[in-house]
């Protein structure tokens, strides 16, 4: 599979595709019930406006988080201009849209209404705005009791002349980092994602006019240049300059993939190749044509028997969790497994582990899937491959041993409203092989 196919198949596949025409329906039903509470006009679906990675256009298919501005009649400003009114304004969004949709979950999040569709998994966070004479709008805030000033359409028309600056490369590029951030657990904003973009184009001119057969290079240096990004707090977004908060680090995933499309690329035209741009991009990275037979054959090899989290929630990630793996047998104080991979303590087979949570942004309830993958040659010679999606051993705790020796990985999902909202991995080498 040449270079082209797989970059032209993986942007294929990250397109929005047929959600765009549900998403604009929910946004218009939404839009429609606040025009006629604030307007009293009906079945009016102007004075709304589509923000963030979709209003960017820089969304991919698993998009589950809609943000979007009602634009309020700006003879209402005086009368929710005091410290109370960002609240009330919020509350009276909120009964407006609880009223229009009996059976769905809607409540205040601070800044905006939150709307929970239960039927397709959406989540509209609908803010409802004052707009000024510059184009910005003021929004309300429940914790500072006021209304700030937020400048979308700087960002839009920004993400906009960059594109069309790139050939539309930074659309691609932004599409391609989030398919990365949800295969790999990267808690990274969808903001901070297209500002780190529009920063990397900034920078070099090199893939202004690159096509899809230059794109492995492209991703190369983008998390090349990702990785040697120093730690903030904040970025200022691409266009209206406004501080936009960095949720977690990203600069060890970024190595990781830099290495991986180092790998992917040495190994161009080989099927080594694609299994490492899978492991950047996720599974959204087409099969060659003999490892689509057999996934579909469900042969005892690797592509044949390992499942994917993809095929059974949408991912999309907006939180972080972390697990480790404490080590132990009998005789033996416990250890804990990434300790061990950074003080070079080698795992041997034999041994007990009991991988688990160490900590978790998401709130409770949630639920934890967990998968197993065995690689190598022990574990083709017994058919242990694995690769199932699994439950818990007990809450929070995934119980295992380590049997036989290969590079084995071990993967935890958190679900919360039928999404993948965090994930993180952890290898697992074990080194000698023993008959348990």
């Amino acid at each position: 599979m040449t270079t082209s196919e797989i970059f032209d198949g993986l942007l294929s596949n990250l397109k929005v595709g047929e959600k765009v025409s549900t998403i604009r329906a929910r946004r218009d039903e939404i839009t429609k019930a606040l025009n006629k509470n604030f307007r009293s006009k009906n079945a009016c679906v102007d004075y709304k406006l589509m923000i963030g990675s979709f209003g960017r256009h820089t969304a991919i298919k698993s998009i589950s988080d809609l943000d979007m501005i009602f634009i309020l009649p700006s003879g209402l400003r005086d009368d929710y201009s005091d410290t109370n009114g960002p609240r009330r304004m919020l509350e009276r969004v909120r009964n407006v849209l609880k009223a229009r949709f009996q059976n769905t979950d809607i409540r205040v999040d601070q800044c905006v209404v939150r709307v929970q569709f239960a039927s397709n998994a959406f989540k509209f966070e609908v803010q409802p705005v004052f707009e000024n004479l510059d184009g910005s709008f003021d929004y309300p805030d429940t914790k500072a009791e006021n209304w700030k000033t937020t400048k979308p359409r700087a960002e839009i028309a920004a993400t906009k002349e960059c594109n069309d600056r790139t050939s539309t490369n930074m659309r691609h590029l932004a599409r391609m980092v989030r398919a990365w951030k949800n295969a790999n657990g990267a808690n990274i904003g969808g903001l901070v994602i297209d500002t780190l973009v529009y920063n990397f184009f900034a920078q070099t001119e090199e893939y202004d006019f690159a096509n899809t057969g230059s794109f492995d290079l492209m991703s190369r240096d983008f998390f090349a240049f990702l990785m040697d990004e120093p730690e903030k707090d904040y970025y200022l977004a691409l266009g209206s300059r406004q501080r936009v908060h960095v949720k977690s680090k990203f600069q060890a995933k970024a190595k990781k993939a830099y290495n991986r499309c180092v790998s992917a690329i040495e190994n161009e035209g080989k099927t080594a190749s694609v299994k490492k741009w899978r492991e950047v991009f996720g599974t959204n990275v087409p099969l060659t044509v003999s490892e689509t037979i057999l996934k579909a054959s469900g042969s005892g090899t690797y592509t044949g028997t390992e499942k994917f989290i993809e095929d059974r929630y949408p991912v999309d990630i907006t939180e972080s969790v972390s697990i480790d793996c404490e080590v132990t047998q009998d005789g033996w104080r416990p250890l804990w497994l990434r300790l061990m991979d950074r003080v070079g303590v080698p795992l041997n087979a034999g041994k007990h582990l009991k991988f688990q949570v160490t900590s978790c942004t998401v709130l409770e309830p949630y639920t934890l899937k967990w998968k197993v993958l065995n690689q190598g040659p022990d574990a083709e010679r017994r058919h242990m491959i694995r690769g199932d999606i699994i439950d818990s051993t007990q809450p929070g705790i995934r119980k295992e041993s380590s049997t036989f020796r290969g590079e084995h990985i071990v993967e935890c999902y958190v679900i919360k409203d039928g999404i993948v909202v965090a994930r993180d991995r952890i290898d697992v080498p074990i080194i000698t092989t023993t008959d348990v």
